[in-house]
């Protein structure tokens, strides 16, 4: 009798949910010898398809930048050169690479043996996209999952009002400029040394290392470390502005309330299901493949919990919708599981009341 209830409770809510075409695991008919190489190395077979991307940009990325700074390269063949490098770097690996640092961090990809092979990611290829080493480790690991998004957590959007462009660039500023005293100041508040010395060893390595290359070719530090380092944090910051843009004053620990969801776009088949952030605040080791499921197994805590799901659009369109206040079009993609909403009118108010500046106050993470 329960199942059936169940049954029928989740076809009511299921009525106005589309059909999902997010990507979920696919056992692959045969196997490469290269990919069979990395299996038994590998912790979790569906992570395949990250030691793909990290040849890819390997075979890509690193010569690039190699060409780049070697000293009879110049002229045209350098402009060429650094264009590719940027086109490859911020247009063809940037979401897909810092979406596998981020599946990484919450996964290693290798087994314990072979433990020295997930330096690779984070010391090799990071450097390459603007990271520092291991600092998103620390900072989405050790900080962001911790406090979600709540009033210690050095990322929260709760003190802005998040469809403001100004207050962005505030949040933005304090992020770029700030964030070597904020965090640190933090793990010594929480009392995570391991975590305060990855992080300053990251950033102090990484920036003397940037420094030193710029004697050695300073356009080709600026276009393989520099740039693509303030394109990272703008970026890293503007998703997640987008993801925690809608937030209840009433129930901010929440991350049915805290967080969107974003279903059936492209973005979740190239960077490994990042739209669904509400199922990965609530089960943060989740498997990137098994979010689909999830969210349609639990469909019903999401509509218990007001949860706002977004059908077709990805966090970028959340961000430039916000900005420029077009709540008409967030709320055409809105999911509107349960009926919960007569109208588009009552959608885009219902919005707005998440987007509201929340005033300083302390909440204790859920």
């Amino acid at each position: 009798m329960e199942r059936f209830i169940k049954s029928i409770f989740t076809y009511i809510f299921m009525r106005v949910l589309p059909l999902i075409t997010d990507p979920v695991y696919v056992k692959p008919v045969r196997y490469s010898a290269i990919d069979k190489f990395f299996l038994k190395r590998m912790r979790d077979e569906r992570d395949l398809p990250f030691i793909h991307l990290s040849l890819y940009i390997s075979l890509t990325l690193i010569p690039l930048a190699v060409i780049l700074y070697l000293p009879f390269v110049s002229g045209w063949y350098w402009a060429l050169a650094a264009i590719a490098y940027q086109y490859f770097n911020n247009i063809v690996f940037k979401g897909p690479f810092g979406l596998m640092l981020h599946c990484t961090s919450h996964r290693l990809l290798f087994q314990k043996k072979y433990g020295l092979l997930n330096y690779y990611i984070p010391w090799v290829l990071a450097p390459l996209f603007g990271h520092s080493p291991e600092t998103y480790f620390v900072h989405h690991i050790g900080m962001h999952h911790p406090e979600n998004n709540l009033e210690q957590d050095e990322s929260t959007t709760m003190p802005f009002q998040r469809d403001s462009f100004i207050d962005f660039m505030k949040y933005f500023g304090a992020f770029l400029f700030l964030s070597f005293i904020n965090l640190p100041k933090y793990f010594l508040r929480r009392h995570r040394n391991t975590l305060l010395y990855k992080y300053v060893r990251g950033e102090m390595l990484f920036f003397l290392f940037c420094a030193a290359m710029c004697f050695v070719n300073w356009p080709a530090t600026l276009v393989v470390f520099i740039i693509p380092l303030f394109l990272f944090r703008l970026v890293a910051m503007m998703g997640n502005w987008a993801q925690h843009a809608f937030v209840s004053a009433d129930d901010p620990s929440n991350a049915y309330k805290n967080s969107i969801t974003c279903i059936n776009t492209k973005y979740n088949h190239k960077c490994w299901n990042d739209g669904y952030h509400i199922s990965h605040h609530i089960k943060p080791a989740m498997h990137w493949t098994d979010h689909p499921g999830y969210f349609k197994s639990t469909l019903d805590e999401y509509v218990k919990n007001e949860a706002i799901i977004f059908d077709g659009i990805h966090f970028l369109h959340v961000y430039f919708w916000l900005m420029s206040k077009r709540y008409d079009l967030l709320a055409k993609h809105f999911v509107n599981v349960g009926d919960r909403f007569k109208s588009n009118e009552e959608i885009i108010a219902f919005l707005k009341g998440r987007t509201r500046k929340i005033e300083n106050r302390m909440y204790v993470a859920a």
